[in-house]
């Protein structure tokens, strides 16, 4: 070893200790000035971020203003994936992003490109945070992103997508310019030098391999078309950080270098080293560019699911004022505006429907192909199209906090999010370049040491293959690109992903738990069976029993009225209408007596209900609440009402099975009809009589069997349970998606939605594996390769050039791979019925079910006569205690358990199904309801002594 070859060896030591040192040394932190209650800090967007360490105090509001010197896709975004906040940098333009650093910690920011890193460091604070507005005066673009502040408008969000979309046509073009410019000058250079040195070709003309006028072919792409890796190169490294452009730039720039110094003085070199590599510092650039220029167009695809979203809000909106119609910009709309929507037009807002009917299509929003009919007091969602009627509706939500604008919110805020798989992915790309830069300054010191002669050419070409292979753009993107097209098409379906470690944990469930009503069921009582006896026709028991429960407010009698409605029936008006305390209701309808309600009701005048009991029997056994009926003192039948299971529970409780999910109903309702529902969705295992705030505790005993579950709920009772799970998925209910206990929302309150959303994430999984493989292969195979592994065997290196076609592909891959997701549709949910099931029904040992509650209590509304809210967990049991003229089912009056009367309204109930109870001198009173508690609180003697 000679005095060269420890100098070599010397110096490198020292490059890789001053690199580690370079790139991993402390760095300065610049902390926020405070004005006018809020912190603020300027942040320099320039080939990385100045400073890149930003300290804020924890509970004040901050605004770090990002001014963005410089154009090109890879900072055309900032992500604080942590806070789930993403804005858009649009080029040469300041940006404000406002924070509410809540938590003391660090957080970590990035551009779009997951390339250029900066940390926010939250230190703690008193606590005293004042939130406070821009200061007086700021005309930066603001983009209220976290908070306490609003998220963006919609006309904001459009404004940021298509300053998004022209800056990427603007890159496309430029990009397109440079890699034409490139070729054009690199083909004859390139065509010279393979037909010389591969086919030896005599016919080649010397001046074509002339040094001199290789570089003055090659220098122009070397400065023109390398300017936009070079750039970003060098202002990366001096940011003392590293990317793809810092690895390129460094290897072109040796090649380029050491070629030109043969060129201008080859004397100065041993003549068996005098070789140029002027055609791979074009070939290597022109590659290069053209691989971003095809990941570009590629790319331009995986934003499409919020362009889309955009481009479904109506522009205009048909507003009354003043009892004249206008049409004015939709932005313009305020609450409480009346606003007609004519045939075929989009629905401007969320509104009330006033007037009018109409089929809406509301496809676009919850992925729910058929028409909904809309009336006087449904809602309607911005954005959907009205059918052939028209409505007039008066609006309810606008701007910011419509369901479109909280939809790309949401799917912002998912894509801006991280997948734990992803740490894998940052922490090895951390440390990437910094490893790269010294494998290629081991490899250069290994060849010019040990190698062959010319061991300088060996050394050379060896390093700088290996900083051209090395490609940490495709482990950068290998999650965020299909995280982006999976949130996406998740949001086209109707499903809202919160998060991207949500949409990562749902392909791990092995444990699906569906509570009962809402969910499986309908959430809302109708009526299901017509059972006459005797000569009396169907239509006419129900026309008699509709027009007595016609001006009954209790949910079974709404429930009738509205079958009779529905069947086409004109229901009669009732006179000498009376609700028995208790019992049921009695009135005359159409000249006939009527009585409707408990076995009790009928007994009381003498009507014998042997006749009615197995009948019944046999719908409360199914599930079901019966009523019984009575015409002219003689029984007329038997009517049911119950909550039915929407269409597609079964269908997609089967879809889970076969995808490998157990499912598990939870509800508060008794054994018998959960056994019964769930007998007929096709569910194996049920957990009943579950108090709503020991559903959580339900969860958390799956999860202790090694379970990873997933709970669907109506995210209101549910919240703990839903928090509690793997995966909370709530039911979306009217036009409030924004459940903060749920990771997923599902819009179209489908379990179908579900079934998607777990395949989904099974799929944008298995896209994301394969993207980290087409990144790991690359480098893992190509580095060693590059850096000479094969030679000492095979004698085979690897060109440089070879070396950048390698790194472009990668990169290519991957966004190509991302973008095969963009055509993933689920499977339809299987035509077949479920297979028959004897259920298996537990009871939580451990409940606690004193006297005065019962199940999900909690959930029912605080006055007597005020109806179920359907979006809660519902009983048939809690119909029948609902209001003072309740109808006792005979099947659940005679049952094992003694009645006991409430003093206040005098209804038969259970002492386990009483709302409340109260003890008075000793003895314990029960209640059906919390009005009845509340009018006895007011005045107990008045009630004993009527009791008495």
């Amino acid at each position: 070893m000679n005095v060269a070859d420890l100098v070599v060896i010397a110096v490198s030591v020292i490059a890789v200790a001053a690199m580690g040192w370079f790139f991993f040394g402390p760095r300065r932190a610049r902390a926020a000035e405070l004005a006018h209650g809020v912190q603020r800090v300027e942040v320099t967007v320039r080939g990385g971020y100045s400073p890149d360490v930003i300290r804020l105090r924890q509970g004040v509001p901050a605004e770090l203003v990002f001014d963005r010197q410089e154009s090109g896709e890879c900072t055309n975004r900032v992500v604080f994936p942590e806070l789930r906040v993403s804005a858009a940098l649009p080029a040469h333009a300041r940006t404000t992003v406002r924070l509410n650093p809540a938590e003391a910690g660090s957080y970590a920011f990035a551009c779009g490109m997951n390339m250029i890193h900066g940390t926010v460091l939250v230190e703690p604070g008193d606590g005293s945070g004042v939130n406070g507005a821009a200061p007086p005066g700021d005309e930066d673009r603001v983009v209220g992103t976290h908070a306490p502040f609003a998220g963006p408008s919609e006309g904001q969000a459009a404004e940021a997508e298509a300053a998004e979309a022209a800056e990427r046509r603007a890159e496309i073009r430029d990009l397109s310019r440079r890699v034409a410019f490139g070729a054009v000058l690199t083909a004859p250079v390139l065509f010279a030098v393979m037909a010389e040195s591969l086919f030896n070709a005599d016919w080649v003309p010397g001046w074509m391999l002339n040094n001199w006028l290789q570089l003055a072919l090659i220098t122009p792409v070397m400065f023109y078309t390398g300017w936009p890796i070079h750039r970003t190169g060098w202002l990366t490294l001096a940011h003392r950080s590293a990317d793809m452009n810092s690895l390129i730039t460094l290897g072109t720039v040796a090649a380029y270098g050491y070629s030109l110094l043969v060129t201008l003085a080859p004397t100065a070199l041993p003549e068996d080293v005098r070789e140029v590599y002027f055609e791979a510092v074009g070939v290597i650039l022109t590659l290069i560019l053209l691989g971003r220029l095809l990941e570009a167009r590629a790319k331009a695809g995986t934003g499409e699911a919020i362009r889309a979203l955009l481009g479904l809000q109506a522009r205009t909106a048909r507003v009354v004022r003043d009892g004249v119609e206008t049409e004015i910009p939709v932005e313009d709309v305020a609450v409480g505006d009346e606003v007609v929507v004519r045939p075929g037009e989009k629905i401007p807002v969320d509104a009330e429907v006033i007037s009018g009917s109409s089929a809406v299509d509301e496809s676009m929003v919850t992925g729910e192909p058929m028409p909904v009919t809309k009336r006087a007091g449904d809602t309607v969602i911005g954005a959907t199209v009205n059918g052939t009627g028209s409505l007039r509706v008066r609006a309810a939500k606008v701007g910011a906090d419509t369901m479109l604008a909280q939809i790309i919110r949401l799917v912002r805020q998912a894509q801006a999010s991280k997948a734990p798989i992803q740490r894998l992915a940052d922490a090895t790309s951390a440390y990437f370049v910094p490893a790269v830069i010294a494998i290629a300054i081991g490899t250069f010191a290994l060849w010019y040491v040990v190698g062959p002669a010319p061991a300088l050419t060996l050394a050379l070409v060896s390093a700088v293959a290996v900083l051209i292979i090395a490609c940490p753009c495709a482990l950068g993107l290998a999650t965020p690109m299909s995280i982006m097209v999976g949130t996406g098409k998740g949001a086209r379906a109707g499903i809202l992903i919160r998060s991207a470690e949500a949409l990562e944990t749902a392909h791990k469930l092995d444990t699906v738990v569906l509570d009962k009503t809402g969910t499986i069921t309908a959430g809302t009582p109708v009526l299901t069976d017509i059972r006459p006896v005797g000569d009396v026709e169907p239509d006419r028991l129900l026309v008699l029993v509709a027009g007595a429960e016609r001006d009954s407010e209790h949910p079974l009698a709404a429930a009738i009225a509205a079958g009779a409605r529905e069947q086409g029936l004109e229901v009669p008006t009732a006179t000498g209408f009376d609700s028995v305390t208790g019992k049921g209701v009695q009135a005359t309808v159409d000249g006939h007596a009527v009585l409707v309600g408990a076995a009790r009701l009928l007994a009381d005048v003498g009507i014998d209900t042997a006749e009615l009991a197995s009948a019944a029997a046999e719908l409360s056994a199914q599930g079901k609440t019966p009523v019984m009926a009575a015409v002219d003192g003689r029984p007329a039948g038997v009517l049911a009402v119950a909550d039915t299971v929407k269409e597609d529970s079964a269908a997609a409780i089967t879809a889970l099975h076969e995808m490998g999910v157990q499912v598990v109903m939870l509800t508060g309702d008794n054994r018998r009809t959960a056994a019964a529902i769930a007998a007929e969705v096709g569910i194996e295992r049920a957990l009943a009589e579950v108090l709503p705030e020991h559903k959580a505790d339900a969860i958390r005993g799956l999860q202790a069997e090694g379970r990873r579950v997933g709970m669907v709920g109506d995210g209101i009772n549910d919240a703990p349970a839903l928090a509690a799970a793997d995966v909370g998925f709530a039911i979306g209910t009217g036009t409030d998606v924004a459940i903060e206990a749920a990771d997923v929302t599902l819009i179209s309150g489908s379990l179908s939605g579900v079934v998607t959303a777990i395949r989904l994430s099974r799929a944008t999984m298995r896209n994301i594996r394969q993207n980290l493989f087409f990144a790991l292969v690359y480098n893992a195979v190509g580095v060693p390769v590059a850096a000479g592994a094969l030679y000492p065997w095979l004698g085979l290196r690897l060109s440089p050039i070879i070396a950048a076609a390698a790194m472009a592909l990668s990169s290519l891959s991957v966004v190509t791979n991302a973008n095969r997701l963009r055509r993933w549709r689920s499977a339809p949910l299987p035509s077949a019925a479920p297979a028959a099931v004897q259920p298996r029904v537990e009871v939580p040992e451990d409940r606690d079910i004193r006297p005065g509650t019962t199940p999900d209590r909690a959930a029912q509304p605080d006055t007597a006569m005020e109806r179920p809210d359907p979006t809660t967990e519902t009983d048939m049991s809690i119909f029948k205690r609902h209001a003072r003229h309740s109808h006792d089912a005979p099947a659940e009056t005679e049952t094992e358990t003694a009645t006991v009367t409430d003093p206040v309204c005098g209804m038969q109930i259970t002492p386990d199904a009483a709302a409340e109870q109260r003890e008075v001198d000793g003895h314990t009173y029960y209640f059906c309801s919390r009005q009845c508690v509340t009018d006895f609180d007011a005045d107990p003697a008045r009630y004993i002594r009527a009791g008495a």
